[in-house]
């Protein structure tokens, strides 16, 4: 198991993707939360400013849009092996194929894990980065702080690992990625506005995602514009939910490799 966990790892650190998704996760928090800092209390309605908790746990909740980019990075990871062939010589070097991704759901975990907690040290600069010059006090302590962020981190984890499990569902990368973008910045949000079905997106990823990093702007906005909208769910709830699919992902990544044809 050893082995195969070093062989996902020389794979994974074998080309810059990685390097790019997480220079992107870091540039996209940093500069989201800084925006929602510096123009939450200026915009209409307005946000509460830094110098209060409330204003902390608003803008550092933006932090949770970027669990997208390790789910791509999962996808992409699992998908490869399909368009290159390597799972092919995987499964041949090994007599077993479940030590294979089982190996590779556990690498992944541990990079979503990294992801997060870059996501989590940026999001704070980016906080800090508006607070200071502007001669404010962050208006959470650092345990609050260190809290929300333990959540984002736990956030990009699952979602890498959700990444992995629809690239072993589809296998084709193209398709996957495009599955998995399309879902989780498009359809899913648009799900909110839709009567009759808007009451699923608490249960969603996405809902699941919001209520655990407290990710209520967008909900309240379109709220405000097109009337009452489904209410998210606890952050307690939330992250059970989350951890629930995370949870079927990791079965779906182990148990379809290890079953199917891979030719």
């Amino acid at each position: 198991m050893i082995r195969m966990l070093h062989a996902e790892l020389r794979k994974l650190l074998g080309t810059q993707l990685w390097l790019w998704l997480l220079l992107a996760t870091v540039g996209v928090t940093a500069g989201s939360v800084a925006v929602i800092a510096a123009f939450g209390p200026v915009s209409d309605p307005p946000l509460p400013p830094v110098d209060t908790e409330a204003g902390v746990r608003a803008a550092l909740s933006v932090g949770g849009l970027v669990v997208i980019i390790p789910a791509l990075l999962g996808a992409a990871a699992m998908t490869q092996e399909y368009r290159h062939r390597t799972i092919t010589q995987s499964f041949l070097f090994v007599p077993r194929r479940y030590p294979v991704v089982l190996a590779k759901v556990a690498t992944y975990a541990a990079v979503g894990v990294v992801f997060g907690v870059a996501a989590a040290v940026a999001a704070v600069a980016g906080l800090v980065a508006v607070a200071v010059p502007a001669g404010l006090t962050v208006g959470a302590d650092p345990g609050t702080i260190a809290g929300l962020q333990l959540r984002l981190v736990a956030a990009t984890a699952v979602y890498t690992i959700l990444g992995v499990g629809v690239g072993a569902l589809i296998r084709n990368q193209l398709a996957t990625l495009l599955v998995v973008g399309g879902y989780l910045y498009t359809l899913e949000p648009m799900l909110i506005l839709i009567p009759g079905v808007n009451h699923l997106y608490p249960y969603l990823p996405g809902g699941a995602t919001a209520s655990l990093t407290e990710f209520s702007i967008l909900n309240e906005a379109m709220a405000e514009e097109f009337g009452n909208l489904p209410t998210l769910l606890p952050p307690a709830a939330g992250w059970l939910t989350l951890l629930g699919y995370g949870l079927a992902a990791a079965a779906v990544a182990i148990a379809l490799p290890v079953r199917r044809d891979v030719t």
